[in-house]
């Protein structure tokens, strides 16, 4: 079980993420990129995952910026809500809420080297942090929405990444993937035969053998890279 405590991104902004720590020395931190639904409870399992295989988890709120305090489900009017949200958020002024992550990375590498995980919305945010953020020793995107844009594809990862995707994924079109292996030879690239939000164990798209083996190959990257 971990703890919210409060961090303060470059600009004095206070923001609270959920922090889970290992029962034993750490091996590294994580910082773990939450959907559009919140810091929820399955963020949270996500993060105390992590930190069960000896890693010092962060799981920064990216919308305490536009609205504090939000836990959505995975119903429809969820959904909209969650989307609505992160709307809001990457209408920000730049940098964004990329300076919050900042402040997450900073705060996880007590752990030690750092490695950073997200999911949809969560996984195109970690996508950029590969891309833009300084302290980082490996980004793992899941899914994320947005990252085969012609925009996105244009960036360029500072860090070693590995990328899992969905072959039905109604949000990604699989010839978006294509064209992003093809301008990232550098990126591991990993394609599952299930849908978007393959990974969250409370939607109607959990898949759990995409699920284990996606974790299996995160964990092994994180255990190469921060190790």
């Amino acid at each position: 079980m971990g703890a919210f405590v409060q961090l303060t991104s470059a600009d004095g902004f206070q923001f609270p993420a959920y922090v889970a720590q290992p029962a034993v020395q750490s091996r590294g931190g994580v910082v773990v990129l939450q959907e559009i639904f919140g810091v929820n409870s399955h963020i949270r399992e996500v993060a105390d995952g992590y930190a069960a295989q000896g890693y010092f988890v962060v799981a920064p709120s990216t919308f305490h910026r536009i609205r504090s305090g939000v836990e959505l489900g995975y119903a429809e009017p969820d959904m909209a809500e969650g989307m609505a949200l992160k709307s809001a958020v990457e209408a920000l002024p730049a940098p964004g809420v990329m300076p919050d992550i900042q402040a997450a990375i900073r705060y996880a590498a007590q752990g030690g080297k750092v490695g950073i995980v997200g999911y949809c919305w969560g996984g195109l945010l970690t996508w950029r942090a590969a891309c833009t953020l300084q302290g980082l020793s490996a980004a793992v995107p899941y899914y994320g929405g947005g990252m085969t844009t012609p925009d996105e594809v244009a960036r360029r990862p500072g860090v070693p990444t590995l990328a899992h995707f969905a072959e039905q994924d109604r949000w990604i079109p699989l010839d978006g993937v294509q064209a992003f292996r093809q301008a990232h030879p550098g990126v591991e690239v990993h394609l599952y035969p299930a849908h978007h939000g393959f990974n969250c164990d409370q939607r109607g798209a959990w898949d759990a053998p995409s699920a284990a083996l996606a974790r299996e190959g995160t964990l092994a990257f994180f255990s190469q890279h921060l190790g």
